[in-house]
């Protein structure tokens, strides 16, 4: 009699569609030993992918937190310690999943791998991403956790005063969780993973971009706390992209002029890191390979209505930008800037304006 794996193989082969879960029922396995199976098939070149992952449209898999935002913009000056009058709004939100939806908008095809509970807000967060063609069926969902949320304090013009973040779900996303939607990753056209993932599995995610063949991978920072996460060896890692607070964090150095930067920039190259890209949010971006010295470009102004968003459309910006020319940084930052500046004169975390038509236009 054929082996569980190759029973498997052919139950994909006869519908590419079929869930894990049905394969364990039909099968009479786990989930983690059918997630096993597809991840040595996916090894041995015998599962490409789900059915609707054409070849010459391989998504962009991102990987970390999804959760909700809610926004308090004080009406004054705010001082501390008192009451403040504020105007509140409430959006999707999370580093990933800000990424995934900026992508989506742009006409990109995209998987979302992340954590939701099984809640009215997880419900939300992923009907909204499936009406954007979001593709989150394998992400975590889990009754026991809410789904978490990120509570931002805005100045009167749109600044941020204070973020709280409550992304505890985001622990679950372990080593096993990254073994039990290999299928889903191995078509990526590119892989963008955000901090809020455990260090465990962002270890696994560098570890795997080693390897020939594998679908480059960045790294977008989420805070400066969490840049503890990176290992010391950061070899397989295509490109990280954080702001000078968290480069200082990560660099274990006060970056306080252009040659600081330049110093913590041939500190993280020798630990294995291929590029790099530091922002300042309107004053400037540096951005450069291993071995030469960083470039420099100057953000257009822009009215600023919501700061919120801003540097994870810029990060979805690189991202389109790398996949049609994966060579050009440069390009790739000057669109992630002008999605970063829609966003800026937006009151939304993801501007409704995003289309792929912008994309056309960097052509």
């Amino acid at each position: 009699m054929d082996s569980k794996k190759e029973q498997l193989l052919g139950l994909v082969q006869h519908n590419p569609f079929i869930s894990q879960q049905d394969l364990a029922e039909r099968l009479s396995l786990s989930r983690s030993a059918v997630a096993g199976h597809i991840a040595a098939l996916t090894r041995e070149r015998r599962i490409l992918g789900r059915a609707y992952v054409l070849p010459q449209r391989r998504p962009i898999v991102c990987i970390g937190g999804s959760n909700i935002d809610r926004k308090l913009r004080s009406q004054a000056a705010i001082q501390m310690g008192n009451s403040n009058p504020a105007v509140s709004s409430e959006s999707p939100g999370g580093v990933a999943r800000n990424v995934a939806e900026n992508l989506a908008r742009l006409g990109l095809p995209v998987h979302l791998l992340s954590a939701f509970g099984e809640d009215a807000a997880g419900r939300s967060l992923l009907a909204q991403a499936a009406s954007l063609g979001v593709d989150s069926s394998a992400s975590l969902i889990t009754a026991d956790a809410p789904t978490g949320s990120y509570t931002a304090v805005l100045n009167p013009d749109g600044s941020l005063a204070l973020g709280l973040a409550q992304m505890d779900l985001c622990e679950r996303m372990t080593p096993d969780f990254l073994d039990q939607c290999t299928a889903q990753r191995a078509p990526a056209s590119l892989i963008l993973l955000d901090l809020n993932l455990p260090a465990e599995s962002i270890q696994q995610l560098l570890l795997e971009a080693q390897a020939e063949g594998s679908a480059p991978l960045i790294a977008v920072a989420v805070s400066a706390p969490k840049m503890a996460r990176l290992p010391a060896d950061l070899r397989g890692l295509n490109l990280l992209m954080l702001n000078r607070d968290e480069l200082s964090a990560c660099a274990g150095m006060a970056i306080d002029s252009d040659a600081d930067l330049e110093l913590a920039h041939q500190g993280l190259s020798a630990r294995g890191l291929r590029r790099l890209i530091v922002t300042q949010g309107a004053d400037a971006i540096w951005f450069g390979a291993a071995g030469e010295a960083l470039k420099s470009l100057k953000p257009k102004r822009a009215k600023v209505v919501d700061v919120t968003g801003a540097g994870d459309a810029f990060a979805a910006g690189v991202c389109a930008g790398l996949g049609q020319a994966p060579d050009d940084l440069a390009a790739a930052c000057r669109l992630g800037m002008s999605l970063a500046r829609l966003t800026l004169q937006s009151e939304h975390t993801v501007s409704p304006e995003l289309s792929p038509a912008l994309l056309s236009l960097q052509n």
